[in-house]
């Protein structure tokens, strides 16, 4: 009736950082959220090891929300727009760092 898990993971997917082919069974699951122990209604991407080594585990709490943000925002519009979309939408939300409150005094003078 259902096949099993050693079947499943015998499909092909594709690294989202790399872009390299590979077996879903040496694959490692990407949750947009953060929580791929929640499984219910989500749709996962996959990374190679070595870019789910090289990632970062920190905890991403609304990052995919702001970066769904800042593209639906901006469109297709270059990567330059985008990434200045994005550091104006951080300092909107958060507020700028010591470092942007340096650049903006230095600017005045």
């Amino acid at each position: 009736m259902w096949g099993s898990r050693r079947d499943r993971d015998r499909s092909a997917v594709v690294c989202i950082a790399c872009g390299e082919s590979l077996s879903r069974e040496d694959a490692r699951e990407y949750d947009k959220q953060g929580n791929r122990w929640d499984r219910r209604d989500k749709e996962f991407e996959y990374l190679c090891k070595e870019c789910y080594r090289d990632m970062s585990h920190q905890p991403r709490e609304d990052l995919e929300a702001l970066l769904v943000d800042v593209e639906a925002d901006v469109g297709g519009d270059s990567q330059e727009a985008y990434v200045e979309a994005y550091q104006r939408e951080v300092v909107r939300r958060y507020g700028g760092t010591e470092a942007d409150a340096e650049d903006t005094e230095g600017r005045r003078d």
